[in-house]
């Protein structure tokens, strides 16, 4: 899905972080990592955080010694940070940026998304060797995110604009609403349950109805709910026959 859409870590500090990552990556079809002079690069700390879904793009890590080797085979390259200020004024949120990176990845670019170590981030020297700069707003109290998290952040963006259509999700399937003659059968089982648990009084129960029918006509019961409460009415029917007869 985000082929030639690549994530770098910067020199990240705990290979358990790199693992969340891959599983992020993983989840929205990214397909490579890469590791710029990595702290403490151990596949095997990394390897429970990414599950085994994602274990192959921890097999399959790139690894480089500088971030200028790193970016080299890009076309376009975006920096993550959370400083604003000074001169970083060209600076996109990951909404904004992710129909760029789908364009320039769509027309034969290739594109990497890069994230500064967990502990300050990128420098102003790292940035600058980005082509583009990104930012997550977040509250004020709290501007860095866990890396995972920005990752997954990024690349949930870029993977709503790679669809061929928005995502919409199936739901549960919807049973025709129910019709005059089901509503009326629905009116009178409910109207006789709730007289049989003493809820309505039987010397003006249609009164007292009209706020409940008015409740169902809004709400527009579908058939498998009709079902529901129709059954709901006849076990309460059934435990007040019991209690009336002594619990036999």
């Amino acid at each position: 899905m985000l082929e030639n859409i690549d994530v770098i870590l910067f020199r990240p500090k705990y290979p358990e972080n790199i693992g969340s990552v891959a599983r992020a990556c993983m989840n929205m079809g990214c397909g490579q990592i890469v590791l710029v002079d990595p702290w403490n690069w151990n596949i095997d700390k990394a390897l429970p955080l990414a599950t085994h879904h994602a274990r192959h793009l921890l097999d399959n890590v790139r690894i480089h010694a500088t971030l200028a080797e790193a970016l080299a085979p890009y076309s376009f390259s975006y920096g993550t940070t959370a400083r604003t200020g000074g001169w970083r004024k060209a600076i996109h949120t990951p909404e904004e940026a992710a129909p760029l990176i789908v364009e320039q990845r769509n027309t034969g670019g290739t594109v990497a998304i890069v994230f500064g170590p967990e502990d300050r981030g990128l420098t102003n020297d790292e940035t600058d060797q980005c082509n583009q700069l990104m930012t997550i707003p977040t509250t004020e109290n709290l501007t860095s995110l866990n890396l995972s998290q920005a990752v997954m952040v990024v690349l949930y963006e870029c993977f709503k604009k790679a669809l061929g259509k928005p995502f919409k999700a199936a739901g549960q399937p919807k049973d025709r609403y129910i019709n005059h003659e089901e509503r009326e059968i629905l009116f009178t089982e409910l109207r006789e349950t709730l007289i049989d648990i003493d809820y309505l009084k039987p010397e003006n129960p249609d009164y007292f109805m009209l706020s409940i029918k008015r409740l169902l006509n809004r709400v527009n019961p579908r058939l498998n709910e009709y079902h529901q409460l129709m059954g709901l009415c006849r076990q309460l029917k059934r435990i007040v026959r019991i209690a009336k007869n002594g619990g036999a």
